[in-house]
This record gives structure tokens, C-alpha cells and sequence, in this order.
């Protein structure tokens, strides 16, 4: 038997602390780098929480000073810079960023920026220059509070000019130097944010264990990920439970290494446009496409490559769901794909027209979606497949 495996490279990653309570540890964590820290969070929920008030009350004892941005919405350019220029003068030994992907992403940004005072379109990849970004960077500790997005284990800082353009500011110095894990704080997540969420969480998983930079470490930890996702999703969403918020806060951190690692495909190939052209939320555009695109790759592979490996993973990924060992792979894929549907109709998605996109949007959807996710998908898809996949969530 072969038991050579392909070279691949795995990016730096944040140190981890996972588990209930979790949050504790963050005072501790923050002193390590000084006693004044930049708090960025989410427009009310954690700062009106009980865990809030707690952690408030711990850096007080910690005789820790802070200052405080509230991000509403996606974070765009010009609100990272302008809180970079009337907060440069100040002198943060850390930023720490609390909250949902936008506050983690608004978050990252800030703690890059803070320091060499730049603006941000400088960097942000395929508008502006694209210059290199040089840091320093201030020390981030990221600490998220939904479970979905993963940006608690990425580079990359998602930007968004309404009606313009979604693209990340992405480095390796960007990484968090901690991720703080805290299921105990998914307990306030409404059941909508939960199944859109959670949908982005495994979006990501099944994306990066398809895609064509996949690798044994990458897949080891997306299957584990997508195992906690089926067993967790909907059951958080009908019902909390300290198990499943356990179970999807560790598939969402998965998701955010694999991603991180491996790269993603269709669906986040769309969603870039989606989320730059109208105002739908990402986890949304991941919940309510996800089917769609599994099973326009699974056809695309069979009748154009049928000897790809991401065939063979998907059926995988479907026998695992359908705890059947000895199904075929043609059972096995359609076993994923309607479980996915499924979870479309029971998580209450929304479609696409919901959020005003019509027929006439299609082309220039696809014509702006051939960027960044898209090259890693496990195979090519014609404008006319991706154009089916939209359509069919009208």
C-alpha cells in the first residue's frame, strides 16, 4: 500500500482556546500584551449580554482600560479607516474583537491598520493598487460570537462598499494571536442567525474538502467539522442545547482553518457579487445556494469527470450522513443533496428574491463571480450551470 501523501503547506494559525467558559481566560490572555486594549464588537447583543456585563466587570479587576467601536452591518473601507484615523493617536497594546463575522472582520482590519495608518483600499485585492502589506500589525485576539464565518481562524478581513464590491484585506500577519472559543456565547443567537450561520459553516467544510487544494490535513478536520454540523444544526435551531452549541462552535472554527487552508468554491464564488450587489447576508446566500451548487457540481463531475476525487468525496460525505457504509456513490451523492435541501426547507431559508434579485441580475452576477473562490471549485462551471444554480433559488 501507498502511503505518500502530496506536499502541502498549512499557514499560520492562531493559538486556540476552546470551551465553555472560554471566555474567562481573555483578561489573562489580554494583560500578556499590556493594560490597554481597543474592544470591537457587534452594535448591542454581547455589549447588553450577561457575558457582556461579566467580562466588562473582569477587565475592571484586571485594572485593564479600554476603548470601544460598534460595527453595524458589514464593515466597509471607509469605516475602517475613519475609526483608524481618530483612534491612531492612542496607543493600543491589543484589539480585541468580539462578536459575529463583521465585528472579527472590521476587527482584523483595525489591528493592521492602526500602526502604519494606511488606508485600507490600499490592499484590499482586485481594486486599488494591491500594494503589499508591510504591518505592523497591533496584537488581535478574536473571540467570536456566532457560529459560522470562522474569521476567528483566517487572514483575510471581508470589506464591502454597498452596491460596489465585497474583497478582503488578506495577510499572514493578519491571523489572530488568539482565538477564543466560547460556545456559551452562541446561547443568545436567534434560530434565523443560527441556520444561516451554521449553513456558512458548512458550506465552508464540504467547499474545502472538495477543493482542489484539499489536503490530508485539511480533509482530517472538515470531516470532523462536517460530522459536528450534521449532528448539531438542527437541533440548535429547533432547540438550544449546551451540546450543540458545543458541537457547531467547533464545526464554524473548523470551517475557518479549512477555508483558510484549502480555499472554497461555488457557492462563495457567487456570494462575493451577491453579497457586493445587494443587501443578503452571507450565511444567507450560503444557506439558501448550498444544494443548488452541490448538485450542479455532482452532475458537471459525472458527465465531464468522472474520474475526479471530489466525486468520491462527496459520497463520502454522503455516506457518513446516511450512516451507510455500503451505499453507492450515485445513492451516497443524492443522499447529500437532499439532506441539504432538506435542511433548506427546515432552517426556513430565504430565497433570493426576498432580497429584490431578479432574472435581469443573473449575467452580471456570473460575470462578476469567476474571482478568488470560484477557481478553487472542483470543477469548471459554465455561465449557464451557475446561472441554473441562482435561478433555482428564486
Amino acid at each position: 500500500m501507498n502511503n505518500d501523501f502530496a506536499p502541502f503547506s498549512i499557514a499560520r494559525l492562531p493559538r486556540i482556546e476552546f470551551g465553555s467558559g472560554a471566555l474567562d481566560k481573555l483578561p489573562d490572555i489580554a494583560a500578556g500584551y499590556g493594560r490597554h486594549l481597543l474592544l470591537v464588537t457587534g452594535a448591542r447583543s454581547f455589549v447588553e449580554s450577561e457575558a457582556g456585563a461579566r467580562l466588562f466587570a473582569d477587565l475592571r479587576a484586571h485594572h485593564l482600560s479600554w476603548e470601544q467601536v460598534s460595527v453595524a452591518g458589514e464593515p466597509s473601507p471607509a469605516f475602517i479607516d475613519a475609526t483608524v484615523a481618530a483612534l491612531q493617536a492612542s496607543r493600543f497594546d491589543a484589539v480585541v474583537g468580539i462578536g459575529g463575522g463583521s465585528a472579527l472582520d472590521a476587527a482584523k482590519a483595525i489591528a493592521g491598520l492602526l500602526r502604519p495608518g494606511n488606508p485600507v483600499m490600499d490592499h484590499l485585492e482586485g481594486v486599488g493598487p494591491e500594494l503589499p502589506y508591510r504591518g505592523p500589525t497591533t496584537p488581535f485576539i478574536a473571540v467570536p460570537s456566532t457560529a459560522g464565518t470562522g474569521s476567528e481562524s483566517t487572514k483575510n478581513a471581508v470589506l464591502s462598499a454597498p452596491g460596489g464590491f465585497k474583497k478582503s484585506f488578506r495577510d499572514d500577519k493578519l491571523v489572530a494571536e488568539w482565538a477564543i472559543v466560547d460556545p456559551d456565547l452562541l446561547a443568545t443567537c436567534p434560530p434565523a442567525l443560527i441556520a444561516a450561520d451554521g449553513l456558512d459553516a458548512f458550506t465552508q467544510l464540504l467547499e474545502s474538502f472538495v477543493s482542489t487544494r484539499a489536503n490530508p490535513m485539511t480533509d482530517a478536520l472538515a470531516r470532523s467539522g462536517m460530522m459536528a454540523a450534521r449532528d448539531a444544526l438542527p437541533a440548535l435551531h429547533r432547540q438550544q442545547s449546551a451540546a450543540a452549541r458545543s458541537q457547531m462552535a467547533y464545526a464554524s472554527l473548523m470551517s475557518g482553518i479549512c477555508l483558510a487552508q484549502a480555499g472554497l468554491g461555488a457557492v462563495h464564488g457567487l456570494a462575493s457579487p451577491l453579497g457586493a450587489f445587494f443587501p443578503i447576508p452571507h450565511g444567507v446566500v450560503c444557506g439558501t445556494l448550498v444544494a443548488s451548487a452541490t448538485a450542479c457540481n455532482v452532475a458537471a463531475l459525472e458527465a465531464r469527470d468522472p474520474g475526479n476525487a471530489a466525486l468520491a468525496k462527496y459520497a463520502e460525505v454522503g455516506r457518513r450522513f446516511a450512516m451507510q457504509k455500503g451505499l453507492n456513490g450515485v445513492d451516497a451523492r443524492r443522499f447529500l443533496v437532499d439532506t441539504l435541501r432538506r435542511w433548506e426547507a427546515e432552517l426556513d431559508l430565504p430565497r433570493l428574491s426576498a432580497y429584490g434579485i431578479g432574472e435581469d441580475d443573473l449575467a452580471r452576477i456570473v460575470a462578476a463571480s469567476r474571482g478568488g473562490s470560484m477557481k478553487t471549485n472542483p470543477i469548471a462551471l459554465s455561465d449557464a450551470e451557475l446561472t441554473h444554480i441562482l435561478a433555482s433559488r428564486f
